[in-house]
């Protein structure tokens, strides 16, 4: 397991306390993840994080978070749902089932988006998910890959159903995968579809790869834009197309997340923390990294009251 190389100072911590997380993997997973659910809300109540968003490729986590936080009920841990081949695709049946059990973030395909398997620079560090993903990919009938976008360059009629659904149960629409073109038709259709929360997953992760003027457009159109700490961690991207990024929409259009969980990371409150130091030290103010980090993701998942106290926790 990787571990920093030196760990986050108090000001990291400090800015980030009461920080909802809305991007981790956890176990129990398909691959080997480096923490399970109860020990990483146990993680995240120590440091005084208010919260996170488990995320799995492959099966919806609304009954996992249920059971977390009948568990640690100091911490809120909200499940959701990625519309993978896993769960039948864009299958608006599916996304229901899950948004009644609780689900707050529905995120578009993302092993199985079609941008995935085409957009990924060939020199881009390998996904965690990587190998086991080519084993099921590799199986008889497996289903092709998945576009938002007929051929004509319209959202498919399953999208439109999946919108709809969102909508109704009034989950965050995560991009996931998908491509360019693809993200900019989700974000213009969601206004029209009532969906009130779009959130622009990973901007520089490989497959994505948006530039600032595109996240600044998105934000004009009502979404946030995330930016992940393993992107840039993993070498990805750079710090410094993240921070251009940031730069560009400001605070108030953007999100801080992790997306870490994977064996070979360091721990995700300290990625966090060291996300925090990061954009500390590149300029930006401990009131920027409170609204990427604490204020915009409790508006999305619309936590109105914090779970941990105000008070520091001891050693950070």
């Amino acid at each position: 397991m990787t571990e920093l190389e030196r760990p986050p100072s108090h000001a990291a911590w400090a800015a980030i306390r009461g920080a909802i997380d809305l991007h981790v993997h956890v176990g129990p997973d398909v691959i080997p993840r480096r923490v399970d659910d109860i020990d990483l809300a146990r993680e995240f109540q120590r440091h005084k994080l208010d919260g996170f968003v488990i995320k799995s490729h492959y099966v919806p986590t609304a009954v996992q978070a249920a059971t977390v936080n009948r568990v640690v009920p100091e911490v809120h841990v909200a499940g959701a749902i990625t519309l993978n081949h896993s769960v039948g695709g864009l299958n608006p049946a599916a996304l229901e089932v899950a948004a009644r059990l609780g689900a707050r973030l529905v995120w578009m395909p993302t092993v199985d988006a079609a941008n995935e398997w085409t957009g990924r620079r060939p020199d881009s560090p390998a996904p965690a998910w990587g190998a086991f993903h080519e084993r099921l990919m590799a199986r008889p009938n497996y289903p092709p890959p998945i576009s938002l976008l007929d051929a004509g360059g319209r959202l498919t009629g399953a999208t439109e159903e999946c919108l709809e659904v969102a909508a109704a149960y009034d989950m965050v629409l995560a991009t996931g995968h998908v491509g360019r073109d693809e993200i900019f038709a989700l974000a213009w259709r969601a206004r029209e579809a009532k969906v009130t929360s779009v959130l622009v997953t990973h901007a520089e992760f490989p497959s994505v790869n948006l530039s600032p003027e595109d996240q600044v457009e998105l934000v004009r159109l009502g979404a946030l834009v995330e930016h992940c700490y393993t992107t840039a961690f993993t070498g990805k991207t750079t710090w410094d197309r993240v921070f251009a990024g940031l730069r560009a929409t400001g605070p108030e259009g953007a999100v801080i997340s992790t997306d870490l969980g994977q064996a070979a990371n360091p721990p995700v409150a300290d990625g966090l923390a060291d996300f925090a130091e990061r954009l500390l030290a590149a300029g930006f103010s401990d009131d920027d990294v409170r609204a990427m980090a604490v204020v915009n993701p409790a508006r999305l998942l619309g936590v109105t009251e914090p779970r941990t106290a105000a008070s520091p926790s001891p050693g950070g």
